[in-house]
């Protein structure tokens, strides 16, 4: 019982030592990450917290023009903002101009200051979740830190969750605070810090994808008489993040993905809606795989038809509420945020962006190989690892895929944004490989039934894996 406190106490405080140096290098640039739609955000946290609109608007600009000031973030990799090529006096003005020439032409309501018209200003009225959000960090604490300390919150959030994800799957401590550390190196952190909606979204993907994992494995039944909760201390499971892993069930797991899709319907609902989509595709193709080897496939299809029905009521809330959908998106890509006339048929013009566009991303990537090179190490880990966390992996990089997908926008092709789900693959994936397989340790992926002399055991029986098996 000493050694599993000790262990557990290790297990902390290694999180401890890697969000504390997480911290201190984003207190390096505590401003200086707005993007061109943070304002909009900001501008709806301001006026749920009671400021008018104008003042909301003001206060907006001018968050929004200091940070512009500031010099790119070499303290913080994967940033790829320019330098502003206007003053602050500059960058106010023209705001300023702007929201007066949009209160003009009838922009003036909504929550969102009138940066522009209002069926682009109705994408942000849209996303209620992540203003909502930031309506205590910027009453309590101002608009700078109160949106440094926001993204913060979501950044250590979305690690936590990477970590139990592993562990639940029953990677080691040593995988789990990998599969942390990187959540934080790559640009999920950088995106989780930035102030706009895509890194809570992507905090709370990772809950959905630690639900899937919980809905995947199926936990090994005691046999020994000696209790579950026994039979994990003794595999040395339960320490740590591992003993809440260990325990939770298929009920939690439903639970978080139930819950994290519909906060993320909030947020952005068509990263929900491609992320339950995903999961459904990929949890389809895995149960068919493993009906035909003759493999129990149950607890992948219940849960591709929870994610499938997830799919459905995120599409259909999206659709009852008028919220701006597919079609909306490629004219705003084509007419330059319905500045221009609309495309009578914009398909064509847009598959024809989505050429230019995968040619000039596979180029990049062919000159700076970091992605690429974590993806083969994730293929790697796929062919030698059998793990519930994989396929969940697979299907949160196909969600990351497809949102950039629907935005083959050039202006985005240094960014990670809109891609970052695509991040989460290795982050789930590559600390697997740290582990080797351990006698007496259970297959967190459902059983195969095992021939016992003339019969057959049930699947649900814990099946031990033998020494050096997936090495």
């Amino acid at each position: 019982m000493p050694h599993i406190r000790r262990t557990q106490h290790l297990g902390l405080a290694g999180m401890l030592v890697i969000a504390v140096a997480f911290t201190a290098l984003q207190l390096t640039a505590v401003t200086g990450r707005a993007s061109p739609d943070s304002k909009n955000y900001l501008s709806y946290a301001l006026s749920l917290s009671g400021e008018s609109r104008a003042e909301a608007g003001r206060r907006a600009i001018a968050y929004s023009c200091e940070s512009g000031q500031r010099a790119p973030l070499d303290t913080i990799p994967w940033t790829s903002r320019k330098p502003a090529g206007e003053t602050e006096a500059q960058c106010v003005r023209r705001l300023t101009d702007s929201v007066a020439y949009w209160t003009r032409n009838g922009n003036t309501s909504g929550m969102t200051a009138p940066f522009a018209n209002r069926r682009f200003m109705a994408i942000f009225e849209a996303r209620p979740g992540y203003p909502l959000f930031l309506v205590p960090f910027v009453t309590a604490f101002g608009v700078v830190w109160g949106l440094w300390l926001a993204g913060l919150l979501v950044a250590l959030a979305g690690a936590v969750c990477v970590l139990l994800t592993l562990r639940a799957a029953g990677a080691s401590r040593r995988a789990g605070l990998a599969g942390a550390a990187l959540y934080f190196a790559l640009p999920t952190g950088t995106v989780a810090m930035n102030p706009l909606s895509d890194g809570l979204s992507l905090a709370l993907g990772t809950a959905v994808v630690l639900g899937c994992t919980l809905l995947l494995r199926e936990r090994p039944v005691d046999t020994s008489g000696t209790g579950a909760g026994r039979w994990a201390e003794t595999a040395g499971l339960r320490v740590g993040a591992g003993r809440w892993a260990e325990a939770a069930g298929p009920r939690t797991g439903a639970a978080l993905v139930v819950g994290g899709l519909a906060l993320m319907f909030l947020v952005r609902y068509s990263q929900a809606l491609l992320l339950a989509a995903s999961l459904a595709g990929v949890f389809a193709v895995r149960a068919a795989w493993l009906h035909r080897k003759g493999r129990r496939s149950n607890p992948v299809l219940r849960a591709a038809g929870l994610c499938a029905l997830l799919t459905a009521l995120v599409y259909a809330g999206a659709h009852l509420l008028s919220w701006p959908m597919g079609q909306d998106s490629a004219q705003d890509l084509l007419t330059h945020h319905y500045q221009r006339p609309d495309r009578p048929d914009p398909w064509p013009e847009f598959f024809a962006r989505e050429r230019v566009f995968w040619w000039a991303w596979l180029k990049r990537q062919a000159t700076y190989p970091f992605l690429p090179v974590l993806l083969a190490l994730s293929a790697l880990a796929l062919w030698k690892r059998r793990s519930a966390v994989l396929p969940v992996a697979v299907a949160a990089g196909v969600a990351g895929l497809l949102n950039q997908a629907g935005h083959p926008n050039l202006d985005q092709l240094l960014g990670h944004r809109l891609i970052v789900f695509v991040w989460l693959l290795p982050v789930l994936a590559v600390p697997l490989l740290l582990d080797r397989s351990r006698p007496g340790v259970a297959s967190p992926l459902p059983a195969q039934p095992e021939k016992v002399g003339g019969g057959q055991r049930d699947g649900t029986v814990r099946v031990v894996q033998q020494v050096g098996e997936g090495t």
